[in-house]
């Protein structure tokens, strides 16, 4: 079974911001807790993802390529607003970090995370690395499509 073995951060500073960056857009068909179906456009690329349910850090992914037109139909099928945010790619130490910096009804949040080979993999924290989030699901994208930042600071 494919999986990926993920740790968020929020971050403070913006040493990150030297990465290379790319704007995203990515709906949810599906944002049950036991799994979710999003449709992500990045650049001139689309791909279909399945989520599992989340276990600690790692959950059941599998990520497919499907045509930019198909892409855009399955947007309107969004079962909630579209997420847009951009993404900085960085190295530190020799591992990759993707930095969301999220817009719209999100902005204000950036978030980084880090995919890891075990759950015990150590690795080397950036300056700009802020606290741990991995658990809390407010910061999962799909809960984000659904109840934004913004609201956050209301309530």
């Amino acid at each position: 079974m494919a999986s990926e073995i993920e740790r968020k951060f929020l971050v403070q500073a913006d040493g990150w911001r030297a990465g290379a960056r790319q704007r995203l857009c990515q709906c949810y068909l599906n944002r049950d807790k036991e799994r979710t179906v999003r449709v992500r456009i990045a650049g001139d690329q689309a791909f279909l993802t399945i989520k599992g349910v989340t276990r600690g850090a790692t959950r059941a992914e599998f990520e497919y390529a499907i045509p930019m037109q198909d892409a855009q139909q399955l947007l309107e099928l969004s079962d909630g607003p579209i997420l847009e945010k951009n993404r900085y790619v960085l190295v530190h130490e020799g591992s990759r970090w993707e930095v969301d910096e999220f817009l719209g009804d999100n902005a204000g949040l950036v978030v980084a995370e880090i995919e890891l080979e075990s759950e015990e993999q150590p690795f080397s924290r950036p300056p700009w690395l802020g606290q741990e989030v991995t658990h809390d699901s407010r910061y999962y994208n799909s809960n984000l499509a659904g109840h934004p930042y913004s609201g956050w600071r209301t309530e």
